[in-house]
């Protein structure tokens, strides 16, 4: 149940953008049913939880969507929203905590609709839906991963539990893939933000909080809502300081670039620098990078922008925190490069 699963790339899907999470404006705009625990609660950013001896009027508190037992004929259903369409890479349907009461199995289809269709429109007969993951058998309080050989690009689902019970999570990993055209149209795009595709492709540390963080949207909402690495102690090698590898949106000239500390006060970095590398050229540890941003001093508890400008496109940013500490966001602004495409270029 708990097996590491692989896209067709050979990647941990996981790895990819949770395309459904609420922080990326993900919704479950309805379900049939949602007696014991609300649908809300399915795309939660937090992990869930279990609250001993806590129940409600309904009965026991469960950090879920689960619905009520089922004594006709049928299998109960939610719609949900992407926060941002793209390709789904992979599945995560979460049991933890439903051990007497998770589903038999379940399946997950998706949709590309234009605009903001209603939820009479989504369950119309119009929509046609098309399998992700087809009827996959569910164990209790278990993670079970599901990879997805599906190309085309999804901006609803429709999760299906049979027939009844509860599921803590579920995380839709995929790759944004926003309208490139649009975006670009804009002038200025953050090639970096998680909502246009940017992720975090290599990282030397994340003991107190996750490199992805750097990408969220949003101010950040505190101190663990940021990338921070642990204390270095002792002799250190030639090279001690932490970086975090960016795989931009899109490939772009940037002009401005935006180190956020907010929240760190007494662990923010001492200094920072960015290099790039041009687009094309990402070769992991052998990757010849460019200068962007040199040695700089960091404040905490500061927004720090700086212009800069690349010497043609870049497709990857390396943040380096000398020599070590929490940076709550970085931002990376640009003109996006050869955007007829409609979608990103991996």
């Amino acid at each position: 149940m708990n097996q590491e699963a692989h896209d067709d790339d050979g990647e941990s899907f996981t790895a990819w953008t949770d395309l459904v999470g609420e922080r990326l404006g993900g919704a479950v705009v309805w379900a049939n049913d949602e007696f014991f625990a609300p649908k809300e609660r399915l795309i939660h950013a937090a992990e869930p939880v279990w609250r001993e001896g806590v129940y409600t009027d309904r009965g026991k508190w469960m950090d879920g969507w689960e619905t009520r037992r089922r004594r006709e004929p049928g299998h109960d259903r939610c719609l949900l929203r992407l926060g941002v369409p793209g390709r789904v890479r992979g599945v995560v349907v979460d049991t933890r905590f439903f051990r007497g009461n998770y589903p038999e199995s379940c399946s997950l289809e998706g949709a590309d609709l234009t605009g903001h269709p209603s939820v009479e429109e989504l369950l119309s007969e119009a929509v046609e839906w098309r399998p992700l993951v087809g009827m996959q058998a569910l164990g209790g309080d278990a993670l079970h991963r599901f990879a997805v050989g599906d190309h085309d690009r999804v901006s609803h689902l429709r999760f299906s539990i049979f027939p009844d019970g509860g599921v803590a999570r579920l995380r839709v990993h995929g790759e944004p893939r926003p309208d490139w055209a649009v975006l670009a149209g804009r002038g200025e795009v953050d090639l970096a933000a998680a909502e246009h595709g940017g992720r975090v492709v290599a990282v030397s540390d994340e003991f107190f909080g996750v490199a992805s963080h750097l990408l969220l949207p949003g101010p950040p909402r505190g101190m663990h809502d940021g990338w921070e690495t642990r204390r270095k102690r002792g002799p250190q090698p030639d090279d001690p300081c932490d970086r975090a590898v960016v795989h931009l949106a899109h490939p772009g000239r940037l002009h401005r670039l935006v180190i956020d500390t907010s929240h760190f006060k007494g662990n923010a970095p001492g200094r920072c620098t960015v290099d790039a590398c041009a687009a094309g050229a990402w070769e992991g540890e052998a990757t010849a990078w460019q200068p962007l941003l040199a040695r700089t001093a960091l404040e905490p508890h500061t927004v720090h922008e700086h212009a800069v400008q690349t010497e043609g496109a870049v497709s990857h940013l390396r943040l380096t925190i000398h020599p070590d500490g929490g940076v709550a966001r970085l931002r990376a602004y640009g003109r996006v490069e050869r955007a007829d495409d409609g979608e990103t270029t991996r």
